[in-house]
């Protein structure tokens, strides 16, 4: 069981990750009145939804420096203070240029998120806890986009794209107060769980850079930050306009597969850490889960661009996030595993790798709706960047076993070597 700490601070990382994503996922539903007011062409579409991950995955590297040399309270603490007055202040904008500023600002704040968070479970939660932890955090990533669309959808329908940012970016200013008072503030260093010697010594961020399961991961992550943000990007379009739903029935649509995912992920997590309570190792438990996730999912998401029903198409695609859940439910766990006291600077060199999948899709996928006229395209890439994560976790990353880093010098970390001793 958890102690009563851990569950306060759980709860405030879950809270914490689904303001962070009703904020970047707001554009989406918002786009279409967007697109009619500063008269935008499928490109500048595919630029606006894009440019968030520009300042969001590159300054994931310096985040996780941050991390894991100071105290991590007040590094969360002051990127999600940026974050929520950028989303306020992108209700103010005049113009295109404005709204790119506001959102390069956005991804400045957000990219503290996950170093952060990953090195607090690393401190507070053991191994065979971290897959449920992760994934009730990872539930409120799904759960963030879901009451976005739906509620930021409804919203945009009866005051205007405008208000949704204004409230977002006021009202989540209170989280603060409860992570003020009750997260105590220390050095990350001083708490990990799963390291009796307080003064572990940290690897370098060059010398975790060069590790080879560092790169297979971040691989892995790119194929899962193509596909997820290609969908929290461009799902309400799609369904507007190829399936013809009005604002109305795409908030409720484009919400199931989140809200399913969110439930698939908590399942999974939590499915994983007993099948290491049992006796099964990390690496069997969260790799088998993971990767057959992304195989169902690619298959499922293929079938549904070649559907003409809508009902049928928001049902695959639901199928589909519910397998994608399977993934997002062990892949931190994983890193967090192999990591150890280099959490912050792996997290942060795997975001920015993968949340680069977030730069290149939705630009990818407006230039393809642009010279084709179909989507069909932009699924069929989802798919196959699935595969290739697949990949990148059966044949870069090895076992999911903690890297003894004192043993170890920067030659030994290059990307040819183990990625355990």
């Amino acid at each position: 069981m958890l102690s009563r700490s851990r569950w306060v601070l759980l709860t405030l990382l879950v809270v914490s990750i689904l303001v962070n994503y009703i904020d970047r996922g707001a554009l989406s539903v918002a786009i279409p009145a967007i697109e009619l007011e500063f008269s935008l062409t499928p490109t500048q579409k595919g630029l606006l939804l894009s440019v968030f991950f520009w300042s969001y995955a590159l300054l994931q590297l310096p985040a996780g420096w941050l991390v894991d040399r100071y105290d991590v309270k007040w590094v969360y603490a002051g990127g999600y203070l940026i974050w929520t007055i950028a989303t306020a202040l992108t209700g103010f904008v005049g113009g295109f240029t404005a709204l790119l500023a506001a959102r390069l600002l956005l991804g400045l704040g957000e990219s503290a998120a996950y170093p952060a968070i990953s090195g607090l479970i690393v401190e507070n939660f053991p191994e065979h806890k971290r897959g449920t932890a992760n994934a009730l955090i990872d539930a409120g990533t799904k759960i963030g986009p879901a009451l976005s669309i739906l509620a930021g959808g409804l919203l945009v329908d009866q005051f205007g794209w405008r208000a949704l940012f204004i409230a977002l970016g006021i009202g989540s200013i209170f989280w603060l107060l409860p992570w003020i008072k009750y997260v105590p503030s220390r050095p990350r260093h001083d708490n990990r769980v799963d390291d009796p010697t307080p003064k572990a010594n940290r690897p370098s961020l060059v010398q975790v850079g060069l590790h080879r399961a560092v790169w297979g991961t971040s691989l892995g992550m790119f194929s899962l930050g193509y596909v997820w943000y290609f969908l929290l990007t461009w799902l309400p379009s799609y369904l507007m306009d190829v399936h013809h739903l009005n604002l109305k029935e795409t908030a409720v649509s484009a919400a199931l597969p989140f809200l399913a995912m969110a439930a698939s992920s908590v399942f999974w997590g939590w499915a994983a850490d007993r099948l290491i309570q049992r006796g099964n190792s990390a690496t069997f438990a969260r790799k088998s889960i993971s990767l057959g996730g992304l195989a169902i999912a690619a298959v499922l998401l293929i079938a549904a661009s070649r559907t003409s029903s809508a009902t049928v198409c928001i049902a695959l695609i639901t199928g589909g996030c519910c397998a994608l859940g399977m993934f997002t439910a062990n892949v931190w766990a994983m890193t967090q595993t192999l990591a150890g006291p280099a959490a912050g600077s792996w997290t942060g060199i795997q975001n920015c790798v993968g949340n680069m999948g977030g730069v290149v899709s939705p630009l990818v996928a407006g230039w393809s709706v642009e010279q084709t006229g179909s989507y069909q395209t932009a699924f069929y890439v989802a798919a196959i960047m699935m595969a290739f994560g697949i990949a990148a976790y059966l044949f870069i990353v090895g076992p999911i076993e903690e890297i003894q880093w004192r043993q170890e010098s920067p030659k030994d970390t290059n990307l040819a070597g183990d990625n355990h001793e």
